[in-house]
């Protein structure tokens, strides 16, 4: 990359950091902020763009980076990289991390289709918080808090997601349901996949 190509790029995030509220009083973004704001652009260019082709260096979600956003899993769900994270770890903790990556293509398939909303957190939060919801987790009832050590492993999956790194096991899966229940919706949608728990799905008539 030239000089000339280095500093345009340059002068494209501290636009992107001011415009987004997030330039401090030292002028240094925190790391988490920074991830945050690599993820909205990451997010939005999955809205855009089906074709999961990788995402610019410039804008890839590096480790510590996603580290240290909701360290603790107690943040409120307003950024995709927490909103996708407590989504894989509230349905697929304990679970191996291949089912847990399953989950995440199924947010992110939705968040590129145009049946969907067109960001993480509407995606994941879509419907009632107490009643009818698209993920049981968001209206289960329970604390939405994460406290254990698979939360870790759910914000590197979602890092990758956010990060056009999976690959999608699901082959395009829009829903999916546990074992346990046969849901009416799930005769009138394509089978795509199955792993572990849980069964996915992609909108179309079965055979």
């Amino acid at each position: 990359m030239n000089q000339s190509c280095e500093i345009k790029q340059l002068a494209h995030w501290l636009r992107l950091f001011f415009w987004s509220g997030l330039v401090f009083a030292n002028g240094q973004p925190s790391i988490a902020e920074i991830a945050k704001t690599k993820a909205k652009v990451l997010e939005q260019e999955a809205v855009a763009d089906n074709t999961n082709s990788a995402s610019s260096t410039a804008r890839i979600i590096t480790k510590p980076e996603v580290r240290s956003v909701d360290p603790d899993g107690t943040k409120p769900l307003n950024d995709p990289i927490t909103c996708l994270s407590r989504t894989i770890y509230w349905e697929a903790r304990g679970q191996k991390t291949t089912e847990m990556e399953a989950i995440a293509s199924v947010v992110m398939n939705r968040l590129s289709h145009a049946g969907f909303p067109d960001t993480i957190c509407a995606v994941v939060t879509q419907g009632n918080e107490q009643g009818s919801c698209q993920f049981s987790w968001w209206c289960d009832g329970y604390s939405d808090k994460a406290d254990e050590a698979s939360y870790t492993i759910a914000k590197e999956i979602a890092r990758k997601a956010l990060n056009r790194q999976l690959t999608d096991r699901t082959h395009g899966a829009t829903f999916f349901h546990h074992r346990g229940i046969e849901p009416d919706w799930s005769s009138e949608f394509i089978k795509t996949f199955e792993i572990g728990e849980h069964i996915f799905y992609k909108s179309g008539a079965a055979e």
